[in-house]
């Protein structure tokens, strides 16, 4: 049985094309990508050793094994870093952990303040499973009508990959999927990614597996929205950790005027009610 860890270098090897490293081409391969010999080769490490990692049956490789894995993979910084929390809670696999189950979803007073000053800006707090936890009344105006607020607990994941309305409300929906997919990976602990994935594998089916599976960090470059009223929206995004909650403060900034302007002609529509 496979790990996260051993799938996101398989993933990785996968999508290397050897010319691109300065390796010679050795006729053709079984499968696409960097071939083992040549990876354990740049890693410094046996083939046979790459392979126990990547099955799954050596769980605990070492720093200096997970950082030369990443110097052969070439992986940038944020890959890097994801490759060390994949190591990390591989290595705690072996350990008995608590059944699956949701996360927390209080906000404390003090961050719950600091949305309040935000208004009438957009901004919301949420965690890594997508949890809509408190939202200003511009968060309700930039997604009214869209469908991801119906319900008392609003699930960002759940209606990227569920709701068809997404596809259309998010201009680049496949960005947008991979985002909350990956973001699965950082959950406030492994046994709420885990309640939050088994709930969304059975319906959303093949294309929330595939995208949780390959383990492509996202760029979170510009945010563009099809809002129901028209206009699209494009929108930067300024993130600020909780980290002590696990959770996230996230603002959304028109980026450019047309945006601004469309933005205010919807809060000029008859308010909606402010943090919830």
């Amino acid at each position: 049985m496979g790990t996260p860890l051993g799938d996101f270098i398989r993933a990785k090897r996968d999508g290397i094309q050897p010319e691109t490293l300065g390796l010679p081409e050795r006729g053709r391969r079984r499968s696409p990508g960097l071939r083992r010999l040549d990876l354990a080769a740049r890693a410094g490490i046996s083939v046979e050793y790459l392979t126990r990692i990547e099955q799954g049956r050596d769980r605990n490789p070492s720093v200096s094994v997970v950082n030369a894995l990443a110097d052969a993979l070439s992986l940038d910084a944020a890959e890097r870093t994801h490759l060390r929390y994949l190591a990390k809670i591989t290595g705690g696999a072996c350990t008995a952990h608590r059944s699956p189950a949701p996360p927390r979803r209080e906000v404390r007073p003090a961050l719950l303040r600091t949305l309040r000053l935000l208004e009438p800006g957009i901004a919301v707090v949420t965690n890594r499973l997508g949890d809509i936890l408190a939202r200003t009344s511009g968060y309700e105006l930039l997604t009214a009508g869209t469908g991801l607020l119906d319900g008392d607990t609003p699930n960002l994941t759940r209606y990227v990959f569920t709701d068809p309305r997404a596809r259309s409300f998010f201009a680049d929906w496949a960005e947008a999927a991979d985002e909350q997919a990956f973001d699965l990976w950082l959950g406030p602990s492994v046994e709420n990614s885990e309640w939050l994935s088994a709930e969304l594998a059975p319906v959303a089916g093949p294309e929330f597996t595939r995208r949780m599976n390959r383990h492509t960090v996202p760029r979170r470059g510009m945010l563009r929205l099809n809002h129901p009223t028209g206009p699209e929206l494009r929108l930067t995004r300024e993130t600020l950790e909780a980290s002590a909650d696990a959770q996230q403060l996230v603002v959304f900034l028109p980026a450019d005027e047309e945006t601004a302007t469309a933005v205010e002609r919807l809060r000029e529509r008859p308010r909606l009610r402010a943090i919830s």
